[in-house]
């Protein structure tokens, strides 16, 4: 648990390369994870030759971690697989349905954590990228997705140049609720965030943004709403492109 509880996310990597042994390891780990019906409907994507990581990079906003990192994982949600061993085998598959996109999503989600986990167990650092959802389409375009697949995340992986410091989290009274939700009244938000909004680094980013809270600076400039509604469309665009509605 100690091991769990120091997870950092890790956006600087040496320049050293994973070797084939390890990544195998990491990635059987990962096949382990819980799956529904063990359909394993997932596929995971790995990409560590310098071409490739170019042409995902500019889809992933040309964060440094993801142009410079050794290793990155696109994890799939992936009814492709199954679908098309269900037809060889006399049966007729019913996968190209939101539901079975959701399913498959939890899924990927759920190796990617085993992996991750593996990764940092053996001295490798991690980070999640956010944007891979965002530009799908393109994403399947480079990584040659069929229909009935859809990239859920990526993991970017090596060896970490530096460690940063843990990060903030809401303590646990704000997060769990026993037998029932119970919703929050605005003392009890004030009283959760106080701690996030006191921080040093948190102050600088309201400053520098010009803003007067700390919340104005999710909504206002990093998670705007012309945003979510601009990449929402584009993902359910992409989720009919990929037959998963209709």
């Amino acid at each position: 648990m100690e091991f769990l509880n120091r997870h950092v996310s890790v956006r600087n990597f040496k320049n050293v390369p994973v070797e084939d042994k390890l990544l195998e390891s990491i990635l059987y780990s990962g096949t382990r994870a819980s799956n529904t019906g063990n359909m394993q409907a997932y596929s995971m994507v790995v990409t560590c030759r310098e071409p490739q990581r170019q042409k995902l990079a500019p889809l992933h906003f040309n964060q440094p971690v993801a142009i410079h990192a050794p290793v990155l994982i696109t994890f799939v949600a992936d009814f492709n697989r199954f679908s098309k061993w269900c037809q060889f085998n006399k049966a007729q598959p019913g996968y190209a349905n939101f539901i079975s996109f959701f399913t498959a999503s939890i899924d990927a989600l759920l190796v990617a954590q085993n992996v991750c986990i593996a990764a940092e167990n053996n001295g490798l650092g991690i980070c999640y990228l956010g944007t891979t959802t965002y530009n799908a389409q393109e994403i399947i375009e480079v990584l040659g997705l069929p229909r009935l697949t859809f990239p859920v995340t990526t993991v970017a992986m090596g060896y970490p140049d530096d460690l940063p410091e843990l990060t903030d989290r809401l303590p646990l009274k704000g997060i769990v609720h026993y037998e029932k939700y119970q919703d929050y009244s605005e003392a009890r938000i004030r009283e959760l965030y106080a701690f996030k909004e006191n921080l040093e680094q948190m102050q600088q980013y309201v400053k520098e943004n010009n803003k007067e809270t700390l919340a104005q600076v999710f909504t206002e400039v990093r998670y705007k709403l012309e945003d979510n509604e601009f990449f929402s469309s584009k993902m359910l665009d992409t989720l009919k492109m990929q037959g998963f509605m209709k």
